[in-house]
């Protein structure tokens, strides 16, 4: 397990957020078992060179996330069942995408130099003249999950202004009916940088899992562009491939 002297203390994100990511992680991977005692908080505090309240914040943090369960006189201890943390799917498809987020109410943030442009690659289409840029942060049970930079073609978000400011776009942008002929996602796995890091409340350098959207009209331009930062544990892919089986198996029986 990491000390504190080789995870370091980063920029803003707090001791006990880091403590608690590498506690955390511990869990996951089963260093601890369900129902296993965890180190006491005289052993983390040691290991982890912070003091005691440091210690017994990232504790409390893994008891509201369900993680642990402290037992009073007898120590803190995993819990029996574990609740499964990658409860968002990320969508395979445009109707499951907006149906996932739909009712999703996002946290807008100010940005004092925010970029005027999307950041399109090659076959991504044409940049609009001006768009507008907005900033968000999404939770469940008070724990961010995702961070959104998106950009909105400026006459689209006009429009519907109102709605853009209180809503998650893509679902806002679907239900005016514009003539959208390609919505594309990129998906990766990156690291996150300082501000994303303070933002998502993990350390500088977590894993992440990064999803790109570009929808754009029938002149080929973009009028809708994001690019979102996930907890790397809140997300998972999963992708049913019965239908292509079946088919496999179909075409492959003799006549």
């Amino acid at each position: 397990m990491q000390t504190q002297a080789s995870t370091g203390r980063r920029g803003k994100i707090p001791a006990y957020i880091q403590v608690a990511a590498a506690l955390r992680r511990r869990i996951e991977i089963g260093d601890w078992q369900p129902s296993q005692q965890i180190a006491t908080l005289e052993e983390l505090e040691q290991e982890f060179q912070v003091a005691r309240v440091t210690v017994r914040q990232a504790v409390e943090m893994l008891e509201r996330e369900g993680l642990v369960s402290r037992q009073q006189g007898r120590g803190t201890f995993v819990s029996d069942k574990v609740k499964d943390k990658r409860w968002l799917s990320l969508a395979t498809s445009w109707e499951s995408l907006l149906t996932s987020i739909r009712g999703n109410v996002p946290k807008f943030i100010e940005v004092a130099n925010p970029p005027p442009f999307p950041r399109l690659r090659e076959g991504e289409g044409a940049l609009a003249q001006e768009y507008v840029f907005l900033r968000s942060v999404q939770s469940k049970d008070d724990i961010p999950y995702a961070v959104a930079n998106v950009h909105i073609e400026k006459s689209i978000f006009e429009r519907r202004r109102e709605k853009f400011l209180k809503h998650t776009a893509l679902p806002v942008l679907a239900d005016m009916q514009p003539n959208i002929q390609h919505a594309h996602q990129t998906f990766l796995i990156g690291t996150a940088d300082r501000e994303t890091a303070h933002l998502l409340q993990v350390t500088l350098g977590a894993p992440i899992a990064e999803v790109s959207w570009v929808v754009r009209n029938d002149a080929d331009v973009a009028i809708y562009a994001s690019e979102i930062a996930y907890r790397s544990d809140s997300v998972k892919i999963s992708i049913d491939f019965s239908d292509q089986a079946r088919a496999t198996t179909r075409r492959r029986k003799p006549a």
